[in-house]
């Protein structure tokens, strides 16, 4: 056999695992699942100015199981999207109602200005029993449901959560531009060694 036969099927399957690999690591990095983060202040936008585009929202908020049986934390709430509309809803506690109780899930209607997707949330808790969230889902009109996973104790008197809305559009750009190169110049080599040999 010459050596430009045995190059050939080298370099294709050098191209054919270089593919599956870029693959297999585009779809492990979509399950990575992120911690949230404190933020040190927030600026809870007047939702007055937008009542002309008032739109509903289903929040519903899970407890962890590791929560105190009840609380008389008080809880609020802010989530938004990239663009700057933000909903704010203050003092979703009631514990009248039983409300973040340990292992339940409630559910509120929210009204705000409309949205796109939904890329952040954060929770504020307010007193000492430390209640623990275990999730918060944000059901929108213009957004697909999303899900915010916490599952351990926020600090008191601290915006507390996610911020998905820059770090997924340059995190995904910049997976797609660094995957495209790294495809496109594997296959200029290979073509260039099939043409060479």
């Amino acid at each position: 056999m010459s050596p430009t036969m045995i190059r050939r099927p080298a370099m294709l399957f050098l191209l054919i695992i270089t593919v599956a690999s870029i693959t297999c690591g585009a779809q492990a990095s979509r399950s990575i699942v992120f911690l949230p983060q404190p933020l040190s202040s927030l600026d809870i936008i007047n939702t007055t100015l937008h009542q002309n585009a008032r739109c509903s929202f289903t929040v519903s908020i899970r407890t962890s199981c590791s929560s105190p049986a009840q609380t008389r934390d008080q809880i609020s709430l802010a989530f938004g999207d990239a663009y700057g509309n933000q909903v704010y809803a203050p003092r979703l506690d009631d514990p009248a109602s039983r409300a973040f109780e340990r292992c339940s899930r409630d559910t509120y209607t929210v009204y705000g200005p409309c949205t796109y997707q939904i890329c952040y949330v954060y929770l504020y808790r307010s007193g000492y029993d430390g209640w623990i969230p275990y999730d918060v889902t944000i059901y929108g009109y213009n957004s697909k449901a999303v899900t915010f996973t916490y599952n351990f104790g926020i600090p008191r008197d601290t915006w507390y959560g996610h911020n998905y809305c820059r770090s997924h559009t340059v995190k995904s750009a910049g997976n797609l531009a660094w995957n495209l190169l790294s495809i496109g110049s594997t296959m200029l080599y290979t073509v260039a060694s099939l043409f060479r040999g």
